[in-house]
């Protein structure tokens, strides 16, 4: 192969001085020896470097390929996570605002409960009250008639002077005063 490139340099020498015209001026001989020489660059290269780097260009290709098909299944798999952490979200709110509204509800029965309670102690206390000012009344009253019985006795002795039966003078007292109305008259 060197002997070839010799004579085609030589020959490409000799192109060159017998083509005094200059470089950009066209020569049969150079234009056929480059065509030649192209050639059989590009049968080499296509040997020895194109095959291995095509095939670095496929495989690196090939890898872009697979790394982008391999994005778009993680994309769509973390917009699937995404929806369903979202869904689990959302459920957990409603749960949360259901929670709360039940709170509510139990918070405001128990006060009505509460209330309620409070109100019928507080009846039950009146009503008991009332039992025992009308009892204190009734034995007020009671005490009251026994005191002007006492009297009524004793003030009737001091009057006739003479002494009389207590057992009948009590009863004739006491009716006397079971007579009279124990209400007094309102105004």
């Amino acid at each position: 192969m060197f002997p070839l490139l010799l004579l085609i340099q030589e020959h490409a020498a000799e192109g060159a001085e017998t083509a005094k015209g200059g470089l950009l001026t066209p020569s049969g001989g150079l234009m056929f020896w480059t065509l030649i020489i192209f050639v059989v660059l590009l049968f080499v290269l296509s040997r020895a470097a194109f095959k291995p780097m095509l095939a670095a260009v496929e495989a690196r290709e090939k890898s872009l390929e697979d790394a982008i098909a391999s994005a778009k299944a993680d994309r769509e798999a973390a917009a699937k996570l995404l929806a369903e952490h979202q869904a689990q979200l959302d459920q957990a709110r409603g749960e949360a605002q259901k929670l709360i509204a039940e709170g509510r509800s139990v918070g405001d029965k128990i006060r009505a409960d509460m209330v309620e309670e409070t109100r019928g102690q507080q009846q039950e206390m009146l009503e008991r009250a009332r039992r025992e000012i009308e009892s204190e009344k009734e034995r007020a009253i009671a005490d009251l008639r026994r005191e002007a019985v006492e009297l009524a006795i004793a003030g009737a002795g001091k009057v006739i002077e003479k002494n009389l039966d207590d057992a009948s003078n009590r009863q004739i007292v006491e009716s006397f005063l079971s007579s009279i109305p124990t209400t007094p008259k309102s105004r």
